[in-house]
């Protein structure tokens, strides 16, 4: 029925002209519409279980809260990793689910298993906080804003309260992060010489504060007919009335809060600091909601800042780097690939067909194939990105082989002395079985394929659906639109044209027939050549290195930079702004912002800890690549002693990181040191690095038992005054200040204790039962001793994790050599390696093609079955699969190039696209072997009028993907390594091909002939009762 359209179509042109416009209409709509990013979406579902304690040690916070809440969710199902991060004051525990697990029943499944352990967690701590992560990648934005005009204090207040406001407005922003800057608050600085001569704690004056300092509702009453409602107002209306509020003493007298603290409002303890340019700013990060664009977010945030700016014009607010600057620049890369590789198919099908007409009826497949996969694209929500860009750049050539195949087949009936409506109709009907197959099995590999699942089925789906879609409307153009054009504009020919045309390809056309004539008279020695081939193929595949993604330059390095911890802010803040100095006296860098202190990727913070992120100039501006940048300034982080750094791509991840865990600290610690020994002996890593817990200076307060015991005095009491006197309380446990526009925190403390004076310390007052206070130190000893400033888990257990940037290798060849190694193949007992980030999605990678690869194979194979009715000719079209290794594999080499996640999706595009011309010709030879041909003469003479489709298709498709593999754009590392794959795979399939599957033919065809009268003895059925049946 499907070979009938085209008459259907030539005969009734008005339907076929309204079916395709409305699908071009729709298809331009849909790109509009699409959103641009630059990945594909992956959406693991993420929740997070935050549980501050403030001034708790890492130490505790591990055994009293974290153990009980990976306890408590460890149960629930689909969970796929479950991590940990503790820090000083906070527990952050991270659950990612499978995907398809529904995010919202996930954060509510984890709800309620804190909920059921809630009352076995401390009760000193904040109230667990419960996230659903609705943000995707990394920050795309990052400003500075600086002003003369406020102070930090304001600055800081602008961004969190202006800025965020008016961007959380727009579509698509999740969240807005302030780098640097300051809080506001209310600072009582208790004098240690009146609480001690007075008797009275730090803790009781917290809590006089909190009960005093507020506004609580009172009910309601009904007044004079009128319902009104009643509010206690205790708040304070100035910090000059907070200084009056009455303090009572253990005594029984009281005194007021002024005569026992100086009071101020004015800047809380800094623990970030943000420059650009040596420049004390406030930043913000600006990060967009899973699902939104890039691009969109982008242009909705620069249009509200620059609201802001004329609304601020005192406040500067810079631009510091932009991720979707990179994603732009790709977008258009590929763009502009695919134009050229459009305009380059074109060409070739002009200088093949030498006929403007003819030209633009195959031409006019290119717009009608590719808009209406943007509409599947928009239906399937997917965006335009590097990889469904990708999939249009790589099919470009092939959404005009099907027209290709009609067109030559026309113009050979019009050298007939055919008119060219009669020449449409019987060319298009007798080339459409062969067409329909060639789409048939390049849509059998892809949409399988795309409903692969795990991380890499989320790239594998959107290229397959994206190929799938373009080829499939490539088949309608071909069977309804090149008909009906060619019946209309092509002109007829004189016979003349015939001759000349014939005379014109006798030269290589008669060389190819002697060989393939040659070929099918020695047969065996044509095998063996084969077999050689792909020997030599197969030999040289485990020479290529592996990998799992391409390098990209983005022209942004950033820099993690780890000091010893106990580092202040103010060095950790010093120390990176002369970094930064060093590094803008590279030709290379134009600007540097620099972050001490503040969240890290995993939400904990620490301020002996920063972030150096480096903008670039442009790529074409610049002699060295980003990777080689970061490695040229090596030596100049390395000259800051006592330091530790690592560069890291738009993740948080290293290039190589080799995770570790166990129960054992101690043995843990002792095997990661030995495979940090072992992986410095490795060629192609540097800056290994054990990242552990480091230890840090603590001070120790041991009650002593018995003292404290007879005084009254508990160790959670002491821990409570200490806490207050040093760091304040907790949220929920502090006071607040209601100015005009906010809440402020009113913070007690000890200026003392800020100094390290140990004195202050022990003079701090403790609560006893009585409700008296005695001197710390007569109930307590304080030493000094040291902790973990941080400790990481996975999988429940303490986790090491030995880091190292790629140095002239890949991902794969350095996880080979480093599994290898001594100290990770005999690891300690109660010591196991826990795979995670890129090494765990290559090696799902490589799973996953090996599947895709098996199951695409059979699917091709099952849909030749089912289109040539036979079970072995199938087989001798699947012997082009193995012809286009050596082509890939060689290609590959040449190139330099490694098999990553692009490379692995153009072979299997290889895979369904190679299977083309030996469709052409034994779909030929078994027309006319079905006409009574003989075998040989009939293999000789599909040679001889399907070499030049074949080859115009194979050309056309080259020219294509030729841009892609020249491209010097964003992204271009992406798209060439692909390009090379599939151009060699193609070339090499298509020459051997045209030699060695006749060869095969004619195996298949001996074979049929030896099995027919065998299998006949096992069936009643015979051929003539087929064939009766048939007529």
């Amino acid at each position: 029925m499907s070979m009938q359209l085209s008459s259907w179509a030539i005969r009734r042109p008005i339907p076929t002209i309204v079916l395709f416009l409305v699908l071009a209409i729709a298809g331009w709509t849909s790109f509009l519409g699409l959103p641009i990013n630059a990945n594909p979406r992956v959406d693991f579902p993420v929740v997070t279980v935050a549980v501050p304690q403030v001034g708790a040690a890492p130490t505790e916070l591990e055994h009293a809260v974290t153990l009980r809440v990976e306890r408590a969710v460890s149960g629930l199902a689909g969970i796929r990793h479950i991590t940990s991060t503790v820090a000083d004051g906070i527990s952050i525990t991270t659950v990612e689910f499978q995907l398809g697990i529904d995010p919202g029943r996930a954060a509510n499944d984890i709800r309620d298993a804190i909920a059921q352990i809630r009352a076995d967690l401390p009760q000193t701590i904040e109230e667990p906080i419960i996230t659903r992560v609705d943000i995707e990648g990394g920050a795309i934005l990052n400003y500075a804003v600086s002003t003369q005009a406020l102070g930090l204090v304001d600055v800081s207040w602008f961004v969190d309260d202006v800025v965020s406001r008016e961007l959380l407005s727009v579509p698509g922003v999740q969240k807005v992060q302030r780098l640097g800057g300051v809080e506001r608050e209310v600072r009582v600085a208790l004098r240690a010489d009146r609480l001690e001569a007075l008797g009275l704690g730090a803790d009781q004056v917290n809590a006089q504060l909190l009960r005093a300092n507020a506004n609580v509702p009172g009910g309601r009453a009904t007044l004079a007919g009128a319902e009104q409602s009643i509010r206690a107002l205790g708040s304070a209306a100035s910090v000059q009335a907070l200084g009056a509020t009455p303090i009572a003493l253990p005594d029984g007298r009281w005194t007021r809060l002024d005569d026992i603290a100086v009071l101020r409002d004015g800047a809380g303890e800094a623990r970030t600091r943000a420059r650009l340019d040596g420049q004390e700013v406030v930043g913000f990060a600006v990060f967009r909601a899973k699902g939104s664009s890039d691009t969109r977010v982008a242009q909705g945030v620069e249009h509200a800042l620059e609201q802001l700016r004329r609304q601020h014009a005192d406040v500067d607010i810079q631009l510091v780097s932009s991720s979707v600057a990179y994603t732009l620049a790709s977008y258009d890369a590929a763009i502009m690939t695919l134009v050229e590789g459009a305009a380059l198919t074109v060409l070739v099908v002009f200088l093949f067909l030498r006929s403007w007409r003819a030209t633009l009826v195959a031409a006019i497949a290119l717009p009608l194939s590719i808009l209406p996969a943007f509409a599947v694209m928009a239906w399937f929500g997917y965006t335009l990105n590097s990889i469904t860009l990708l999939a249009l750049t790589l099919v470009i050539g092939i959404l005009v082989d099907d027209a290709i195949v009609e067109i030559e087949n026309i113009e050979r009936h019009l050298d007939m002395g055919k008119r060219p409506y009669r020449a449409a109709l019987d060319a298009s009907d007798a080339i459409g079985f062969a067409v329909v197959a060639i789409t048939a099995t390049i849509v059998a590999v892809f949409l399988p394929v795309s409903f692969i699942g795990g991380f890499v089925g989320q790239y594998f789906a959107p290229f397959g659906v994206t190929v799938s879609a373009a080829v499939l409307a490539s088949l309608l153009v071909a069977r309804l639109v090149t008909p009906l054009m060619a019946a209309y504009l092509l002109a007829p020919k004189p016979p003349a044209g015939q001759r000349q045309e014939a005379g014109h390809a006798t030269g290589l056309l008669g060389r190819y027939l002697r060989m393939l004539d040659w070929a099918l008279r020695h047969r065996r020695k044509s095998l063996a050549l084969a077999a050689a081939f792909l020997a030599a193929s197969l030999a040289l595949a485990p020479l290529l290195p592996s990998g799992f993604m391409p390098v990209s330059d983005l022209s942004l390095s950033r820099v993690d930079v780890f000091f010893p911890p106990g580092t202040p802010l103010s060095q950790t803040d010093g120390k990176l702004d002369e970094m930064a100095a060093r590094l803008r006296q590279r030709p290379e860098v134009r600007a540097v912002f620099t972050t001490a202190g503040g969240e890290d990727a995993s939400g904990a913070t620490d301020v002996a800890n920063g972030q150096l992120l480096i903008r670039l100039v442009p790529a074409d501006q610049r002699e060295l690549s980003q990777k080689a940048f970061e490695h040229a300034v090596r030596p100049l982080l390395d000259a800051f002693p006592d330091t530790r750094y690592a560069f890291r791509g738009d993740s948080a991840a290293r290039d190589v990181s080799i995770i570790l865990a166990g129960a054992d600290a101690d043995a843990l610690s002792r095997a990661a040191h030995a495979l940090e020994r072992d992986m410095r002996a490795l060629p192609g890593l540097a800056n290994v690095q054990v990242k552990e817990p480091l230890p840090r200076p603590e001070l120790l307060i041991r009650p002593r038992a018995d003292e404290a015991a007879r005084a009254g005095v508990t160790a959670a009491s002491i821990g409570t005054v200490a806490r207050i006197a040093t760091v304040g309380d907790t949220n929920a446990n502090s006071a607040r200040f209601n100015f005009a526009d906010r809440q402020v925190p009113v913070r007690v403390l000890l200026p003392a204790l800020e100094q390290g004076d140990l004195q202050a310390l022990g003079n701090l007052r403790v609560s006893t039962d009585s409700g008296a206070t005695v001197a710390l130190r007569s109930v307590a000893d304080i030493g000094y001793g040291s902790g973990p400033a941080r400790i990481e888990r996975s999988a429940r257990l303490r986790r090491i994790s030995v880091d190292a940037d790629l140095s002239g290798t890949t991902l794969g060849t350095a996880l080979e050599a480093i599994d290898a190694l001594p100290a990770l193949r005999e690891l300690p007992a109660g010591v196991r390696r826990i795979e995670y980030g890129d090494a765990e999605y290559m090696r799902e990678m490589f799973e996953k093609f090996s599947v895709a690869m098996t199951f695409g194979v059979l699917m091709v194979y099952a849909v030749l079955i089912l289109l040539f009715r036979d079970f072995l000719q199938p087989l001798t079209i699947l012997t082009s699969l193995p012809l286009a290794i050596g082509g890939a594999v060689g290609g590959l080499l040449l190139y330099g190039a490694a098999i990553d996640l692009p490379v692995v999706i153009g072979l299997l595009m290889l895979m369904g696209i190679v299977t083309k011309n030996s469709i052409l010709m034994v779909e030929f030879v078994i027309e006319k072997r079905r006409h009574g041909m003989a075998r040989h003469e009939a293999l000789m003479q599909s040679g001889a009028e399907r070499a030049r489709p074949i080859i115009m298709t194979t050309i056309a498709m080259v020219a294509g993907m030729v841009p892609a593999l020249l491209s010097t754009g964003a992204d271009a590392g992406f798209r060439a390594p692909m390009a090379v794959a599939v151009i060699g795979g193609l070339i090499t399939s298509t020459l051997l091909s045209l030699i060695f599957v006749p060869v095969v033919f004619s195996y298949m065809d001996d074979l049929r002939n030896w099995l027919a009268p065998r299998l006949a003895r096992l069936t009643s059925v015979t051929q003539r009762d087929r064939d009766e049946e048939e007529a």
